[in-house]
């Protein structure tokens, strides 16, 4: 059972981009709109290295910062240099050795950081859940991935996700490929932690933001979030998510 609590659902914005002078644009239009955790995506991570969680926390040091480098090895050291470089998350695949995982959990308790893990890609994502928290992580991500979704449309983080909220213990994100309307009422669905990224704020071809766009979308997102109400232990579902 994880011990991660949330006073109220927070919005995410995932900076899946490839330029750091673009992401802290984006990053600042989206602090301005109300987002609550700033998320140095994974291609940023690769473009840029770490400098980028360090120069997220540096400009925006009240906003929590995610840093999606998807560990699948040497867990210790990356959660640790991600730690040290300013980071409030990490992320570690459901995919990679326990030992991995186990190792990650250690350097988060040692570092002071909160350990998500992915489940993204694993056979048995509800089975994949329940291990990450089995073995220490605080907050599990069900995650479609872009590419799956792209050969395959039928497919989406709702599906399976009741199981997973009522299964693992833990609070839960559902990531891949959500309509706004859908990420807006991923509170009602068991999950409150919202994550805005591509297609919804960051153009999935392109991996660019349109500023202009995304403040008022972003804004309203926000506004409809943090009035909601999160589906409580036990409660009913919405039809969707089942």
């Amino acid at each position: 059972m994880s011990g991660f609590q949330l006073s109220r659902p927070v919005v995410q914005v995932s900076l899946d981009l490839t330029s750091l002078a673009e992401a802290l644009d984006t990053a600042a239009v989206a602090v301005e709109a109300g987002v609550d955790w700033i998320e140095a995506g994974t291609p940023l991570l690769l473009a840029e290295g770490l400098r980028a969680v360090a120069a997220l926390h540096e400009r925006f040091p009240e906003h929590p910062i995610v840093a999606d480098l998807k560990t699948m090895d040497g867990g210790y050291l990356e959660a640790e240099m991600m730690a040290r470089a300013g980071a409030a998350f990490v992320v570690v695949m459901a995919a990679a050795h326990d030992a991995t995982v186990r190792r990650v959990v250690e350097a988060g308790h040692d570092f002071g950081v909160t350990v998500m893990g992915d489940n993204l890609a694993v056979p048995d994502r509800v089975a994949g859940a329940r291990r990450l928290v089995e073995l220490g992580v605080d907050v599990v991500i069900h995650h479609i991935g872009f590419d799956q979704r792209g050969e395959d449309g039928s497919v989406g983080p709702l599906d399976e996700l009741a199981q997973i909220v009522d299964s693992c213990g833990a609070p839960v994100q559902a990531v891949g490929g959500l309509s706004v309307e859908q990420a807006v009422r991923c509170p009602a669905y068991g999950a409150p932690m919202v994550v805005i990224g591509a297609p919804l704020s960051i153009a999935a071809d392109s991996f660019t933001t349109n500023h202009d766009q995304l403040r008022g979308a972003l804004t309203d997102i926000c506004q409809r979030v943090h009035q909601s109400s999160p589906r409580p232990p036990g409660g009913p579902w919405p039809q969707a998510a089942r």
